[in-house]
């Protein structure tokens, strides 16, 4: 895996409960997805699937805030997203929306994918960003 990650700047969602400073936010569910495309070029329509969903994300219920990430490795790209919920049950109503579902199916075949989802009682955003990048970058192991 590469050492090189790349995070958009923080977009905050309309579930945000203090502006985003690197304190304790309040509780919070971080899901943290990864796609490895089997095919380099792929991750272009990926990224640019991404960044439209990124446009929309001050309307979606729930969400509180999002980073997007890429690992810019020519030859093993990878990309995903750091996203952050009121609750597990708005992460759920985010993965079943009709535009999400449209790119989990267009992309399916087209690479591999991994997530991992966990709770917090004080939100972060420095140590949620930390926590995610050990997983990316192979310091912290996947859940199984």
């Amino acid at each position: 895996m590469s050492a090189t990650i790349w995070f958009t700047p923080w977009k905050s969602g309309p579930a945000v409960q203090a502006p985003p400073d690197g304190g304790a936010d309040g509780a919070a569910v971080v899901s943290v997805t990864e796609f490895t495309p089997h095919r380099p070029l792929t991750a272009v329509g990926v990224t640019v699937e991404g960044i439209a969903l990124r446009r929309v994300w001050q309307d979606i219920e729930g969400a509180v805030g999002l980073w997007l990430w890429a690992d810019p490795d020519l030859l093993r790209p990878r990309s995903g997203s750091v996203s952050v919920w009121r609750t597990e049950q708005d992460l759920r109503g985010f993965v079943s929306r009709h535009d999400h579902m449209r790119i989990v199916r267009s992309y399916r075949d087209r690479g591999s994918m991994r997530s991992a989802t966990w709770r917090t009682e004080g939100f972060d955003m420095d140590a949620t960003q930390e926590a995610a990048r050990s997983l990316l970058s192979g310091r912290s192991a996947w859940p199984s």
